[in-house]
């Protein structure tokens, strides 16, 4: 829904994204982005001369309102760099003083005042703050802001370990802000990549910070690898929500003159399917595609084959179907007649339901007590 945001007499109204989803009860802000914006207007810290760097603004709420001072934000996720977009676009903002950074880019080194909402990831926070103490001045002001039930003491470890002294505010409207100083001269280094070997294969896997089960195949993905159809040759398939492209890998293993597109929302799991392909597949790589994006906008319709899918049940923090209704939706319209969509998920989630609404069919491949493999073909 469009959620209407009243701050420090500024009125906006911002929007979710994508924007056409499901469950329009979700708004597009929260009481840490309130939070954050009153400290800064009592405590008078935003001037001209301030350099703004954001972390994880995942629609636009901090860097809406901040848009008249240069902002840079730095995200992971391709929808949260689009909503920001979007929510100044439709409040008629100007987009002239707000540089998008993906997770992966170098830092600006004369920021300020950074703002940093924290991520549900662990293992992208210790990056983040490991990429903040590395590269920006120890005198910048570091304000961090969340729900207050998701700041524990081991929360707070995290900022004295990668940045140093740290204290909390009072609770309001169940939000509270973290106060960092860069003093930690012996601060931790959150390393770049975790890599672990992929059972039963010659193949290593890496993964940056913010891909899912960073540490080890999940058991998801493994009961998905020991369901996938077999392809001919030249075969056209996408991989959605490729996350580190295990799936992708695993099929190009066993076809290697498959034609594989990697797609995924996060910057980092693009990069790290395309590093897991060119490090265990490398001949394979002039045949694979990676790309970021919102599920398959833009890929022109009947032009694959097969559409590999393990779709999330959320977004941030939001539990939500919205995501795995439009990944199945741009499937039916990307597959030519005949094409198969393949995914797996969680028993409880009802997908074979969604499945028959949009390609009136479904068929069952596989099943155990926690997942279940369905195809639908488009007919």
């Amino acid at each position: 829904m469009i959620s209407p945001f009243i701050i420090n007499d500024k009125n906006l109204f911002l929007e979710r994204f994508p924007t056409g989803q499901v469950n329009r009860s979700l708004q597009a802000w929260d009481a840490a982005d309130e939070y954050l914006l009153n400290y800064l207007q009592q405590e008078q810290l935003i001037n001209s001369q301030q350099k703004i760097l954001i972390f994880n603004d995942n629609f636009g709420a901090l860097s809406c309102n901040l848009s008249q001072q240069q902002v840079y934000c730095v995200n992971d996720s391709f929808l949260s760099q689009q909503g920001i977009a979007h929510n100044l676009a439709q409040n008629g903002l100007s987009d002239n003083n707000i540089t998008l950074l993906t997770s992966l880019d170098a830092l600006p080194t004369d920021i300020t005042i950074v703002l940093f909402k924290i991520p549900k990831n662990k293992a992208l926070l210790c990056y983040q703050l490991s990429q903040i103490k590395l590269h920006l001045p120890a005198e910048v002001i570091f304000i961090a802001a969340d729900r207050a039930k998701e700041i524990h003491s081991s929360t707070l470890a995290l900022f004295e370990k990668y940045l140093g002294s740290t204290k909390t505010s009072l609770a309001v409207k169940k939000a509270r802000l973290v106060f960092s100083q860069l003093d930690n001269e012996q601060a931790a280094t959150a390393p770049t990549l975790t890599s672990w070997p992929l059972e039963h294969t010659r193949f290593t896997i890496h993964n940056h910070a913010n891909v899912y089960a960073r540490s080890k195949l999940d058991i998801g993905a493994r009961y998905f690898m020991q369901n996938l159809p077999e392809v001919k040759p030249a075969t056209q398939v996408i991989d959605l929500g490729c996350g580190n492209g295990v799936i992708g890998l695993q099929l190009l293993s066993k076809q290697p003159q498959a034609q594989v597109h990697f797609i995924d929302e996060s910057f980092m799991a693009i990069a790290s399917a395309q590093l897991n392909i060119s490090e265990n597949l490398p001949t394979a790589v002039a045949q694979c595609q990676f790309q970021v994006n919102d599920c398959l906008t833009n890929i022109d319709g009947g032009s694959v084959d097969l559409v590999l899918c393990n779709p999330p049940f959320h977004q941030q923090t939001a539990t939500t179907d919205h995501i795995a209704w439009q990944m199945f939706k741009d499937s039916h319209r990307v597959l030519k007649k005949g094409g198969e969509l393949r995914i797996i998920g969680n028993r409880q989630l009802g997908y074979h339901i969604k499945l028959k609404r949009i390609f009136g069919n479904e068929k069952l491949i596989a099943s155990n007590e926690k997942f279940v493999t369905i195809s639908a073909i488009k007919r």
